[in-house]
């Protein structure tokens, strides 16, 4: 089995600004948006975009995989889509009198699952095999999905009707959650303008491949990160806990994911080294949608808490 080798981190920051610009050149997306989708990516995380219809979501999805020569693949939830429009399923080949496995749209690199919330719980907990394994099983039979692999599911938040909210274990699946909020007033005129006659993320073009992601993926996951860089996240998730307004601390799995997104930010930013700085920008992407709040606290709270926590805890 051949090996991927790994990138320089200076070769890091240099993908992760060819890319940034490419999609930034299509898409209106705030710059701590467009780094935490491209620390998910380097970190093998998946990505969840939460914010009102029209403000790019799907777009943002859309020029990352135009921005990558990759296999990509949109999956459209509705409340009808079974598990097996999503993994793939075994069909009979008469001609040769077997089963043959038909692969669904997860084994391409890129997937974005567009209004996840509409897909059934029994269709949610399809992707959580993928999403964390790395492979799916159908008949007892597993296979491997593609590398990189990279969900970016959408949800839109104030609109509840015939959805299906994302349970704990679901959500905690996703390394970062984002939002892009509203452009300002310039950047939406000048939308109207690029945006007038077609739309731009159709004339991207690749800026790089699959192996330069998978060996800048293996420069990231190189990073280091120090005892006292574990111990500082450490006590962030225990200080999440100790919040009286939490029933549900952040997991021990949001504490690794939160130490291998801080590696892959300092990958982005050319360094060998993850820094305290790392984890402070990256702990709410990260942190603050894993968390279950106890009654009376409202979701926009989740944030406050991170907050608090990384107030509360120095950095060592």
């Amino acid at each position: 089995m051949s090996t991927v080798p790994e990138l320089d981190p200076s070769k890091v920051a240099e993908l992760g600004a060819r890319l940034r610009d490419n999609i930034a050149s299509a898409v209106k997306a705030p710059e701590c948006v467009l780094r935490d989708v491209l620390v998910a990516l380097m970190a093998e995380g998946h990505v969840l975009i939460e914010d009102y219809p029209g403000v790019g979501k799907t777009a943002l999805a859309r020029a990352l995989a135009r921005s990558i020569d990759a296999e990509y693949a949109r999956v459209q939830c509705t409340a009808d889509l079974l598990p097996a429009d999503v993994v793939g399923t075994n069909v009979y080949n008469q001609r040769e009198n077997r089963f043959e496995f038909r692969p669904g749209p997860v084994f391409a690199n890129i997937v974005l699952v567009d209004e996840v919330n509409r897909a059934s719980p029994k269709t949610q907990s399809g992707l959580l095999e993928c999403m964390q394994e790395g492979h799916v099983t159908v008949d007892k039979q597993t296979h491997e999905l593609a590398r990189p692999f990279l969900v970016v599911a959408t949800q839109n938040p104030v609109e509840y009707e015939g959805t299906y909210p994302l349970p704990e274990a679901q959500l905690d699946r996703f390394m970062v959650r984002v939002s892009l909020g509203y452009p300002t007033a310039d950047q939406e005129s000048q939308m109207l303008l690029d945006h007038a006659e077609s739309d731009r993320v159709l004339d991207l073009e690749s800026v790089t491949d699959v192996a330069e992601v998978l060996a800048a993926q293996g420069a990231a996951a190189a990073v280091h990160g120090s005892e006292a860089l574990r111990r500082y996240v450490v006590a962030i998730l225990d200080a999440t806990r100790a919040d009286p307004r939490v029933d549900l601390g952040a997991s021990p799995r949001a504490g690794l994911m939160l130490f291998r997104a801080a590696k892959a930010m300092a990958a982005l930013d050319g360094r060998d080294h993850a820094l305290p700085d790392d984890v402070q920008a990256l702990a709410d992407s990260v942190l603050a949608h894993r968390l279950l709040l106890g009654p009376g606290a409202g979701g926009d709270e989740r944030a406050g808490v991170v907050r608090d926590a990384l107030e509360r805890v120095p950095a060592l």
